[in-house]
């Protein structure tokens, strides 16, 4: 565990492999001692980590690694990072990692759409959704005061003008982890 986590956290989580750097970094700084390496983004708050493998490791990109309560055997440690310490490779497969996390997770994501509040006196949560301004934020808040949104399938034919609300929940996503300077998280961990 690092300084990162919470330590009273007692359930397991897992993070899902975005690169792996069998030579360990490649920053020009390299000695032969340097261990494997890979990245790996959280499947429930989108944290980003760097994990040191054990040189026997058998850790691909896209497996499942367990980061709570501790890291999964054949990982020696760990540490969060930012986007801009992400590989090229970590980077390009994190869209694509996400998107397959927020389908697998569908019910949460859709569950946004249906619990979304204000978060001040001007602005609502629906407000910080690509694409989603206040005609419709509001076609969103009437059509779910008749029922909570099932579905991305349900949200789409049920509120004329959103497109692809699976999509936009995505592009939410990355750019909330690729800009850390965003005012208002809604599902990174900041």
């Amino acid at each position: 565990m690092t300084d990162d986590e919470s330590p009273d956290s007692d359930s397991e989580r897992y993070a899902v492999v975005l690169d792996v750097l069998h030579h360990g970094r490649t920053d020009g700084v390299r000695s032969r001692f340097d261990p494997p390496i890979a990245f790996a983004v959280d499947e429930e708050d989108f944290t980003l980590y760097e994990v040191s493998l054990a040189d026997d490791a058998d850790i691909s990109i896209d497996d499942r690694i367990r980061v709570q309560p501790d890291f999964e055997e054949g990982v020696k440690r760990g540490h969060t990072v930012d986007y801009d310490d992400l590989t090229d490779g970590a980077r390009s497969e994190l869209d694509y990692v996400v998107e397959e996390i927020v389908e697998a997770n569908e019910r949460q994501f859709v569950d946004f759409y249906n619990d979304a509040q204000a978060v001040s006196l001007r602005q609502h949560q629906l407000d910080l959704v690509p694409g989603i301004g206040s005609t419709l934020r509001d076609k969103i808040l009437d059509e779910r005061k008749r029922g909570p949104f099932e579905s991305f399938e349900d949200l789409d034919e049920r509120v004329s003008g959103l497109h692809n609300p699976k999509e936009v929940v995505v592009e939410r996503i990355l750019s909330e982890i690729k800009d850390g300077d965003v005012k208002y998280h809604l599902f990174v961990r900041s």
